[in-house]
């Protein structure tokens, strides 16, 4: 079979290897897509070395079909189609122990710390799989680990019928935020600078407000009467973002930390004290989160977001062409 190594900063080599036999316990995986996210673009700009170790096959947004049962498997059926959640949790820590595997202390994310799925076939723990529903394309399947972070940041959010949701950042995840927020029946308004994006959003039906030329605060008073967004997911994770947060907000309002700041930002908590909001932060999924996002891709309209699909031995030139690349949303490797 091909697998795409990362094996150096900006290179991938695509080798022709055996497929090792699934350990007990696991599940191979003929894997169909893989789409290529944010943290595997630095990893291939060679940020992230020292947690990946090169030369490694790296990737986690996948879907592909049940190939070969490890030892004692059992409740799959060979061509089975299959998504993976990504996770291989310790089951011992506190967190675990608490119920929150997700975000346990020892947590491995697959395709990161461990091998991925840029490759013809990929072992993992059958307890990471979930049912692709009948009528799903694989293709789109390969959207579902997103779909899924986009309905953890909904759920902790606690985003009700009627209220008004502001997502900063029109990105992928930020587009998905939108979707599963519009589905749950909130009004949402994005606010993106980028006019690639700020058109993706338009014609997916959103309203959109671009800060640098129109005032974002006037425009979320507008359209809430004064009153402020019931909801603000802060996608962008950058420092206008955490500083215009808390003035974006209702009070006793919510804001959701989804963006990842690499430095802690300038935060004002006197706003959280004048109007009691709360802050929630939202790491990655759990099982509930998965299954949601499977029963809503059908429905949500997120094949757009597929902009581009290259064959697993174009790997380098698909990760060549994110580079400083604004005019794409999700570009998917086909690897099988």
């Amino acid at each position: 079979m091909k697998a795409a190594y990362y094996v150096s900063k900006e290179k991938f080599e695509v080798r022709d290897v055996e497929p090792p036999k699934p350990a007990p316990g696991e599940v191979a995986i003929q894997v169909a897509y893989c789409g290529i996210c944010g943290t595997d673009l630095h990893i291939f700009h060679g940020k992230m070395d020292a947690r990946v170790r090169p030369p490694q096959v790296i990737g986690h947004e996948m879907s592909g079909t049940v190939a070969e049962l490890g030892e004692g498997v059992t409740g799959w059926n060979i061509g089975a189609p299959v998504v993976v959640r990504p996770l291989d949790w310790c089951g011992e820590c506190p967190a675990c122990q608490a119920g929150h595997s997700h975000i346990c202390m020892n947590l491995k994310f697959m395709g990161i710390d461990s091998v991925g799925a840029f490759q013809g076939r990929w072992n993992v723990k059958a307890r990471t799989l979930y049912k692709v529903p009948e009528g799903l394309s694989l293709r789109t399947a390969a959207l579902i680990e997103p779909l899924a972070v986009a309905c953890h940041d909904v759920r902790t959010a606690e985003l009700k019928q009627g209220e008004f949701a502001l997502v900063m950042g029109g990105g992928p995840i930020g587009i998905l935020i939108a979707l599963v927020a519009r589905a749950a029946g909130a009004q949402v308004l994005i606010s993106e600078i980028n006019p690639y994006r700020i058109d993706f959003a338009r014609k997916a039906g959103f309203d959109v407000v671009n800060p640098q030329e129109q005032d974002l605060i006037e425009a979320v008073n507008a359209a809430t009467g004064g009153a402020g967004a019931d909801v603000v997911f802060e996608v962008t994770a950058s420092e206008y973002g955490a500083k215009i947060m808390t003035e974006l907000v209702r009070t006793r309002g919510r804001i959701v930390a989804v963006g990842i700041y690499s430095q802690p930002p300038q935060v004002n908590l006197h706003r959280f004290f004048w109007r009691e909001l709360r802050l929630f932060g939202a790491r990655l999924y759990e099982a509930e989160d998965y299954e949601k996002g499977l029963a809503l891709a059908g429905t949500l309209g997120v094949e757009p977001l597929i902009t581009a699909v290259f064959e697993l031995y174009d790997i380098q030139k698909a990760f060549e062409s994110l580079n400083g690349n604004a005019t794409t949303m999700k570009t998917m490797i086909k690897c099988s």
